[in-house]
């Protein structure tokens, strides 16, 4: 029976274990991501830092996906997905065991190395799994299999938070500027994805279905390349979906690297509280990411993209108003509108790219390098004027993908 006319199957058997350990990478970086928001409040303690001092950690972490990117793609498409998956875990161990000396001289700057290093492990990771996990089956099953595994991405995001605010900020004491649990956090850490990587570097890999090449006409197995005599920055949806991605993170890393400020400050929790109760906003994303999985069924993924953006922008408005429980509870839904952003983004940006899909990918990734200035801004807003007003700032971002997503999110020939 011809392909086209049988139910494309989510995956193959064969792909089982590929799959496992591929899908465990979202959360590996779910979890690294989200601990640098909860190491922000720690500085702000242990090493007497402003709101904007302390979000040089996201910089760090964001910043080295402006380095990374075009390198990890170049690595991938030389030497394949198995070894850049192991390059990525590498450098994320390395940069975690870093974390061993910068403490033990009490440097910032030290932790600043450490971090940018464990983010070129992380922007390695995303550039690779995102097209790894689409090579994995069938392609007209990949989104949903990206979706899949950004879920995952969420469950390692609410992890992320748990860990940290039960490691670093349960015992934290006023004036205290002990690194120990720091050191060792991260030394485990180091430690774990170090046996990742050995361990995946005995995994055989099978031959996978490549989403980077031209089909023939009339395919819908592949990603059909609509204009390929194009260059790539003339692939108007392309260059929109970089745009909104480095909007989206730049947003969603200002707004989760002083959500403990926000709870300890608006809401009157401990900061371990308000840690504890990150794990409920990392949760509320996951919970998006299911629930907008299934509404993709039945609206457009951009229409839904742009629904979610203007009701982020509601949500920024009664945040900042500083309405207790209600702007808390708004807080709390931002991240389940932030849920679809990243993956709805990346893979309407990827559209009809045929041959430019993985280089492609890798812009998109750089995008991330957003969430690597915006909390700068975020912070000397809430160093000025209060937590509460930082958060009209997003609002800007919004408004961006919001024209991505009604607008520009469409391939022209």
């Amino acid at each position: 029976m011809n392909q086209l006319k049988t139910k494309a199957a989510f995956t193959d058997k064969k792909f089982l274990v590929t799959l496992v350990f591929v899908t465990s990478l979202f959360m590996f970086w779910g979890i690294a991501i989200t601990m640098a928001d909860v190491l922000n409040k720690h500085f702000q303690h242990t090493m007497s830092l402003s709101k904007f001092q302390s979000a040089f950690v996201q910089f760090a972490v964001f910043g080295a996906y402006a380095v990374m990117g075009i390198p990890a793609g170049l690595f991938m498409k030389r030497f394949g997905y198995k070894k850049g998956v192991l390059l990525g875990l590498t450098l994320f161990a390395i940069g975690a065991f870093l974390f061993v000396p910068a403490a033990n001289i009490s440097s910032f700057a030290f932790f600043g190395i450490a971090l940018f290093i464990v983010g070129c492990g992380l922007s390695t990771l995303e550039t690779v799994a995102h097209p790894f996990v689409a090579s994995l089956g069938d392609q007209r099953t990949s989104d949903q299999r990206i979706n899949f595994a950004q879920s995952f991405n969420a469950v390692g995001a609410m992890l992320g938070p748990a860990i940290g605010s039960y490691f670093l900020l349960r015992n934290n004491v006023a004036g205290s500027t002990d690194l120990t649990s720091v050191k060792i956090l991260y030394a485990v850490i180091g430690a774990v994805i170090l046996l990742v990587a050995i361990t995946f570097s005995f995994v055989t890999v099978p031959a996978t279905t490549d989403p980077h090449v031209d089909s023939e006409a009339g395919t819908d197995g592949v990603n059909v390349a609509i204009a390929p005599d194009k260059k790539l920055v003339e692939h108007r949806h392309f260059v929109w979906a970089v745009v909104a991605q480095f909007f989206n993170v730049a947003a969603q890393a200002g707004t989760w690297a002083f959500f403990i400020n926000y709870g300890h400050e608006k809401m009157g929790f401990s900061d371990a509280e308000a840690g504890n109760y990150m794990v409920l906003f990392m949760g509320m994303m996951l919970a998006g990411r299911f629930i907008g999985t299934f509404l993709m069924r039945i609206i457009a993924p951009n229409r839904l993209l742009a629904a979610f953006a203007l009701g982020n922008i509601l949500m920024c408005i009664l945040v900042a108003q500083s309405f207790g429980l209600i702007s808390f509870l708004a807080l709390l839904l931002i991240n389940f509108f932030f849920s679809i952003m990243f993956p709805t983004i990346f893979s309407l940006g990827l559209k009809n790219l045929g041959g430019r899909t993985q280089q492609a990918a890798s812009f998109l990734s750089m995008g991330v390098v957003g969430g690597a200035f915006f909390p700068f801004i975020m912070g000397a807003v809430a160093d000025s004027a209060g937590i509460a007003n930082a958060y009209y700032t997003p609002i800007i971002c919004y408004v961006v993908i919001f024209f991505f997503a009604y607008k520009f999110y469409k391939v022209r020939h």
